[in-house]
């Protein structure tokens, strides 16, 4: 199932909006993400938010690493979180990764 042609349009709004100096290749993988059927009933901006999340932890961290060393997810997370904003910064985005923030 195809995502509805104004949901995409809305979703690439907010990730230009959110990140505008992504690599183009991190941010199709978020927009595919934030695409996803899982995440239909989510506003775009949320969508994008959870979904850039999900991709830096995993993509641009040590999280995997951290969860096969044996980690639970919710200590992984927060080993993660400068880094994870570490990117988000170099990608100038407008918004940061907060400790307190909850199932992100």
């Amino acid at each position: 199932m195809s995502v509805p042609t104004g949901r995409r349009r809305a979703i690439a709004k907010a990730l230009t909006a959110l990140l505008p100096l992504a690599p183009y290749a991190d941010m199709e993988k978020i927009r595919a993400d934030a695409g996803a059927v899982h995440m239909k009933s989510l506003p775009p901006t949320i969508a994008v938010w959870l979904a850039t999340i999900a991709h830096v932890r995993h993509a641009h961290t040590d999280y995997e690493k951290l969860l096969a060393e044996g980690y639970d997810r919710d200590s992984a997370r927060f080993f993660v979180i400068e880094r994870t904003n570490e990117v988000l910064t170099r990608w100038r985005a407008t918004r940061l990764l907060d400790e307190d923030d909850e199932d992100e």
